[in-house]
């Protein structure tokens, strides 16, 4: 098979349906990706449309622009977009689209997980669009303290929109972490060691761990808010024993990461972009790898340093503050890596090296004032004022927007095929940079002379009156900057003007395919020997195009890539990916009508929604393995691999493991929460504490024992080829156990509306509830494919998948009872 034959054979393999059917049913990576990047850029316009009308208010005192229900709504959804429906999606787009390309793959390792993280980001972030147009958009500010965010201070749907909206973009995120790092994990070309992964992927994947553990904090807050908005459970009301500190504490441990999951993304960009327009390698790749490990563990240690306001002891005051500050030493050691690799290289001005170079002045700025608010008498001072507000800006926009636009403009060759014709994003730049730091200069100014953040308004004779008209002209000849690099994207890629395959001259593995990439990204999947395959074989792209690397047969219509040993990148199993499906955007719509059951309080929806995501669910797993064993398939070059169904680990069990990581850590920031109320909160200890009867912990005791080892029996009678019926069975007896200490647990505190103890007793028995469930359907679901032959001693990947389920249901009801009945047995 030639080189033509065998594109136009992969094409129709791997091609999205045609027409407008194609956008809903897709799960290739790089339409996904485009749909992505395409959503978040709509967003950052909005949320930069958002921005200049604060500005106009502020440009004058005692403004009638707009008033101040209508401000706060406005500033509300500029913060709450640009964080959550823009800088993690664009992030998640960029990663979809180009980690196969760069990891030598042909897809993503669940690409219809993709596509429906997608529609959940597509529908959630409209929610919260038809809100603001609606004029009942949240208006308690991105962050939502309460009691300004509760029934007390809010009490329309205002706030119901934010908490139900986020948390159901946030379910895209945790998909796109759990994709991402499961592909950069097992989804890599063969040879690629994690020594010669792409500086990028590493930072792809320290970004995608801290979402899996820095998202559900937020969820869970949003959760708890929600319900004692729509239920009366007083997580934080103080005369019922809450605390609204508890909020801010679960908010920050998720806000505090999420500035460096947005900037380590960004990073990755300036890793990859500056070695390849200064004409060398970059220096320190090992140092640099450890830096952005670091950075991202002690992103999660520091939350506290936005709360050194609230009151806490001193002692925290000092050990956060220090902490804040060390996080300058993986930062210094990245800055310092790129400044050496400038150094020794020949640095060429190209336009994503002029974003390059604005990135570095105004990093550094926002890093240096960064440094200064961990000082606690200066933050104090300082502490929501403009300053702060000056700040986030020069981290988010200097630290992640500018890396974005050189990206932009590095890779818009690949994408499009084109190189540009028109130079307008030389003038762009000039207008961004100059406009931006015209606008937040002056703020850190007018901060500093005691202007307050989140004010609608001030008087004449304050002193800021010609600040901030500075400061909003500026603004102003920012966003006609920004505005002006989106007619050099649209004009250059409209214009027929083809440009060479590599014109960066670069030698990652992105380069070594056609451009525009084709549906299936390369022909044959490459060996690879070094960290930068193509600049060590200058004619891999010439190789891969004629079948010479692995899989260059297309076999069967089968969409078909490699997954390699985590370490060493040995292949070791041969994947078949799903065909285009609209299952996802409709599982997606389903999801969607649960959230907006909860948003319209009607309840009904949400048991019915469950139902129609559980058929889909289903449905969704059914799809996948075969009912006989295929064997070892030809790989290449003499290799011969089984499929990834045969395998003990198949993509699925690692998926589970990762999704169980964010589960874990969502449980343990529960605990934390029923902990910080117990030791902190007033009006503690409650009315009365829950106490467990012996029936109830024996039913506990014994499902955390029948489930686990009913389902490692029916594996081992799989093995012998036997029957696993009565050991399944034996599993389903213990999880019913599990259930039933979960109602135990529901039922020791029968109003949850009376005390913080029992709305948390209440959460802690639903987590039991739901993931015991859970177990129950998975364990039928494991009898029907015994039943219909999908089970046998080399196909267990499913198995042992239930069993990670099971497992933590086990752990988590076990945990759960002891939480809830040891201070009744204790007292």
């Amino acid at each position: 098979m030639n080189a033509l034959r065998r594109h136009r054979a992969l094409t129709r393999i791997w091609a999205s349906d045609p027409g407008w059917r194609g956008w809903f049913t897709t799960v290739n990576h790089s339409d996904l990706g485009r749909m992505f990047l395409l959503l978040a850029v709509v967003y950052f316009f909005i949320g930069g449309i958002l921005a200049m009308l604060i500005r106009a208010q502020l440009a004058s005192p005692r403004s009638p622009f707009m008033g101040a229900d209508v401000y706060n709504q406005i500033f509300t959804m500029h913060g709450t977009i640009m964080m959550f429906l823009f800088a993690i999606p664009l992030f998640e787009g960029l990663a979809v689209y180009f980690l196969p390309k760069l990891l030598g793959a042909r897809d993503l390792a669940f690409p219809r997980l993709t596509a429906f993280g997608f529609w959940c980001y597509a529908f959630g972030g409209s929610m919260l669009l038809f809100a603001l147009v609606a004029g009942i958009a949240p208006d308690s500010g991105w962050f939502m303290y309460p009691p300004l965010s509760s029934t007390l201070g809010s009490p329309g749907i205002n706030p119901d929109f934010w908490l139900i909206g986020i948390t159901f973009v946030e379910v895209s995120a945790i998909c796109a972490a759990v994709e991402i790092t499961v592909s950069i994990l097992r989804y890599r070309a063969a040879g690629m060691s994690l020594s010669r992964m792409p500086i990028f992927a590493w930072y792809a994947l320290i970004t995608s761990l801290m979402i899996l553990t820095g998202f559900p904090p937020l969820i869970l807050g949003s959760l708890l808010l929600e319900l004692e908005r729509a239920f009366g459970m007083p997580f934080f009301q103080v005369e019922l024993g809450g605390d609204s500190l508890l909020w801010q504490h679960l908010f920050w441990l998720f806000g505090h990461p999420e500035v460096y999951i947005i900037f380590l993304p960004a990073a990755g960009v300036i890793s990859t972009i500056l070695p390849v327009m200064a004409r060398t390698t970059l220096l320190g790749y090992g140092w640099v790898v450890v830096a952005a490990i670091a950075l991202g563990v002690l992103s999660f240690g520091i939350w506290v340093h936005h709360m050194f306001a609230t009151g806490i002891p001193h002692l925290s005051l000092a050990f956060f503050s220090a902490a804040s500050t060390l996080v300058a030493v993986p930062t210094g050691i990245q800055v310092f890596a790129w400044l050496g690799t400038i150094w020794k290289g020949r640095p060429h001005m190209h336009l994503p090296m002029l974003w390059i170079v604005g990135f570095f002045a105004t990093f550094v700025i926002g890093g240096l004032t960064g440094v200064m608010v961990a000082v606690v008498p200066f933050d104090w001072q300082v502490h929501d004022t403009a300053f702060i507000t000056a700040h986030l800006h020069y981290v988010l926009v200097g630290g992640f927007v500018f890396p974005m636009l050189a990206a932009l403009y590095y890779w818009m060759p690949h994408m499009t095929g084109r190189r540009r014709f028109f130079k307008l994003g030389e003038t762009a730049f000039w207008l961004v940079f100059v406009g931006f730091h015209g606008t937040f200069l002056l703020m850190h100014w007018v901060g500093l002379l005691g202007q307050r953040r989140r004010i609608d308004t001030y008087d004449a004779g304050s002193g800021w009156e010609v600040i901030n008209l500075i400061s909003s002209v500026f603004s102003f000849i920012m966003a006609i900057g920004f505005v002006l690099v989106l007619i050099d994207v649209v004009v250059n890629a409209a214009v027929k003007s083809r440009g060479p395959r590599n014109p960066w001259r670069a030698g990652s593995l992105e380069w070594a395919m056609p451009i525009p990439p084709p549906a299936y990204n390369f022909a044959s999947l490459p060996l690879v020997t070094s960290r930068d395959a193509l600049a060590a074989s200058s004619d891999l792209a010439v190789r891969l195009a004629k079948g010479e690397g692995y899989l260059g047969a297309p076999r069967q219509n089968q969409r078909e890539t490699l997954t390699v040993d985590i370490a060493t990148g040995t292949p070791n199993s041969i994947v078949v990916y799903p065909r285009n499906t609209a299952l996802p955007m409709l599982m997606a719509f389903v999801t969607g009508g649960m959230f907006l059951g909860m948003l319209i309080k009607a309840y009904w929806l949400v048991p019915l929604a469950g139902v129609g995501i559980i058929a889909f669910a289903l449905r969704w797993v059914w799809t996948l393995g075969h009912r006989s064993d295929l064997g070892p398939q030809d790989a290449g070059h003499g290799l011969m691999l089984p499929y990834a169904t045969e395998v003990e680990d198949p993509p699925g069990w690692w998926g589970s493991v990762f999704l169980l990581l964010a589960n874990a850590t969502f449980f343990g920031c529960l605990l934390f929460g029923y902990a910080f109320l117990w030791t902190v909160a007033p009006n503690w200890p409650p009315p009365a504490w829950a106490i467990a009867s012996w029936p109830m912990l024996g039913a506990v005791v014994t499902g955390a024992i029948l489930g686990p080892i009913g389902i490692r029996r029916a594996i081992g009678a799989v093995r012998r080829e036997g029957s696993p019926a009565l050991a399944l069975g034996i599993t389903m007896i213990g999880c019913a156990c599990l259930i039933l200490s979960g109602l135990s647990v529901l039922m020791s505190m029968p109003d949850p509306t009376r005390h913080a103890y029992d709305a948390t007793v209440w959460v802690l028995g639903g987590y039991v509830l739901f993931h015991t469930g859970l177990a129950i359907l998975m364990t039928g679901f494991l009898v029907a494919r015994a039943k219909t032959g999908f089970m046998a001693p080399g196909r267990l990947g499913e198995a042992r998948i239930v069993q990670l389920w099971i497992d933590y249901a086990a752990c988590i009801s076990l945990v759960a009872v002891s939480a809830t009945f040891a201070p009744g047995l204790l007292s």
